[in-house]
Parts: C-alpha cells; sequence; structure tokens
C-alpha cells in the first residue's frame, strides 16, 4: 500500500529540515584523529643495541619493551614504549640517528642502552664516553625534558683489566654527570647462565628478556605517573 502525505506536510519537513542549524564546526575539532590521541600519549623511548631490539628471539615482541609495554597496560599506565633497539649499533650510531628518534614527540623518558658493542670492538673508552655524553646533550633539548635512564654495560675481560676499568667507569660517571638514573648491569641475572642466554652466549632468551623487563621496570617505575594523576590530568598534560 502506497501512503500518500499531503502536499502541505511534505513542505513543512522540507522547510524544518532547510532550516536546522548544521552542526558547529568546532564539535569536529573536539574530536581527536587516532593519530593525534596517538601522539598525546606518553612515549618511553628505549635507545639501544640488539639486546633491546630482541636479536635472535623467535618473536621481537618477546623482547623487554614490549614486556613492559604490557605491565604498564595491566597497571592501567598510560604510556607507549617504543623500541629503537638496533642490532650491531656502536654509541657513535646511536647519536647519528637519536635526532629521528626523538623527532616522535611526547617523550617522557629516555633510557640508552649503548657501548656494549664499542666494548667488543675494543674502542676507545674516551670515544664511547664522548658518543653518550652527545647523545645526552641532544635528548636534553626536547621541552619538556625526558627523564633518563642509562644502563651500564661491561668491556670484555681479554682486553684486559685497564680496559675494564675504563669502559666500566663509563656509566656511573655520566649518569652522576647528566642525573640519570643508573642501571648498573642490563644484564645482571642472566649474563654467564647458559639457560638464560642464546647460543652466542651474548643476547638472552625469551626468559632472559623477562629478567631484564624486571630489572630496567625496578629504575623506571619510579619516573611515571600513577593512574590516578593521569586520569585527573587534562589530555593538553598528557
Amino acid at each position: 500500500m502506497i501512503v500518500r502525505y499531503p502536499l502541505r506536510f511534505i513542505l513543512a519537513v522540507a522547510l524544518i529540515a532547510a532550516c536546522s542549524p548544521p552542526p558547529p564546526p568546532s564539535a569536529e575539532r573536539r574530536v581527536p584523529s587516532a593519530e593525534t590521541a596517538e601522539r598525546r600519549v606518553p612515549r618511553i623511548v628505549f635507545l639501544g643495541t640488539s639486546l633491546t631490539a630482541g636479536f635472535g628471539l623467535p618473536d621481537p615482541k618477546m623482547a623487554f619493551p614490549d614486556l613492559i609495554q604490557r605491565k604498564l597496560d595491566s597497571m592501567g599506565l598510560r604510556y607507549q614504549t617504543v623500541n629503537a633497539g638496533v642490532s650491531g649499533e656502536t654509541s657513535a650510531g646511536a647519536l647519528r640517528r637519536i635526532g629521528w628518534v626523538l623527532d616522535q614527540g611526547n617523550i617522557a623518558v629516555v633510557m640508552v642502552e649503548t657501548g656494549a658493542n664499542d666494548g667488543l670492538r675494543g674502542q676507545d673508552p674516551d670515544s664511547t664516553r664522548a658518543n653518550i655524553q652527545a647523545i645526552f646533550d641532544r635528548i636534553r633539548t626536547v621541552n619538556p625534558a625526558p627523564a633518563l635512564i642509562l644502563t651500564g654495560m661491561e668491556a670484555m675481560p681479554n682486553l684486559g683489566r685497564d680496559y675494564t676499568t675504563r669502559f666500566r667507569a663509563i656509566y656511573p660517571e655520566l649518569a652522576k654527570a647528566n642525573n640519570a638514573v643508573l642501571i648498573p648491569f642490563m644484564l645482571a641475572g642472566v649474563a654467564g647462565i647458559d639457560s638464560l642466554n642464546q647460543a652466542d652466549g651474548i643476547h638472552p632468551t625469551a626468559q632472559g628478556q623477562e629478567l631484564v623487563a624486571a630489572t630496567v621496570w625496578k629504575a623506571l617505575r619510579p619516573l611515571l605517573t600513577s593512574p590516578s594523576a593521569q586520569r585527573s590530568a587534562p589530555d593538553s598534560l598528557r
């Protein structure tokens, strides 16, 4: 059955539709895009080597930065981890790409894990020290300045006592000079234990990465805002 409406009814509906005000343009602006919303989430950047990248693991998500992301999510902490690990990189390489890493924006914390490959290659500890200091100097140009974590590394004993002593001293001295939280040795409890390392004896297994994540978390947790404070803060301040 076809329902026929009076002409004056149709004209009235058309008139109402024509006179209805359009939604205010500001309403669209109040709804952030997915990309904008993502950039508002504070980032925790892990600048590192293959130890951070998760070299040799069956799945890169087994590396400690992803394990820490899961910890953050489980606690309701609104942060996004960034795994900026590159296998085989020296401190000079980390310095060359730090600008690109910092361009990610809204960075709350930067953890610097570099120098291990310098030590494996027997590079001058003074050069490694200068590179890490330059990295910190570049990070400090970010406004607001991110909190800093520095992970200590050890040189191979076959390089001699003088070298290993000079290399070990780099990290506590730089951490103190730059007001960075120091992790004395990121592989503590993992290095030298066959069951926690891959066949190369250098890179942690998935189980080893869990222990590394626990070590990093102890240093990282005090630098993070509590969930209640995050909820009460305006979006523009997050």
